[in-house]
């Protein structure tokens, strides 16, 4: 609890501690705090051996650090029974992806194809062809006024 104090600062402490209550009454202060913080455990101790009886036989494993989210994610994930890191080494993005690029370019060479073999047709079967730059609009292709949108 206190492992990140120096000691320069538990001396400050002290020092302060016996400034504010006085020599007299500080070790029945310390006293005080020391009985206070055991209450403390003794109840925190009681209300988990509570909770785990409530819980019954099936939870005697039930840790309460384990409702830490970054506790149980760690336990969780050294399960070997999980299956997560075969799922983890299964799946290999790079493969995925090239795959995928093999498809769309195999694709591209498809379209390209078929577009040539309709020859000046005009359209081909349909398909929009997206290399093409759109054309300008002329002077007279103006947008419709709106005046509800202005």
């Amino acid at each position: 609890m206190f492992n990140d104090i120096g000691p320069l600062e538990l001396v400050t402490l002290i020092v302060l501690a016996v400034l504010v209550f006085g020599p007299d009454k500080l070790p029945k202060v310390i006293q005080d705090v020391t009985r206070t913080i055991r209450k403390i455990r003794e109840f925190s101790e009681s209300a988990k051996n509570d909770i785990r009886e409530e819980l019954g036989p099936e939870f005697k494993d039930f840790e309460f650090e384990d409702l830490n989210p970054k506790t149980f994610i760690r336990k969780q994930l050294d399960n070997e029974d999980l299956g997560l890191k075969e799922i983890r080494n299964g799946f290999d993005l790079k493969k995925e992806m090239a795959e995928v690029t093999d498809a769309v370019h195999s694709r591209d060479s498809d379209t390209s194809s078929a577009s040539s073999s309709a020859g000046s047709a005009g359209s081909s079967g349909g398909r929009i062809d997206m290399t093409k730059k759109p054309e300008a609009p002329g002077p007279d292709d103006r947008p419709p006024f709106d005046a509800d949108a202005t």
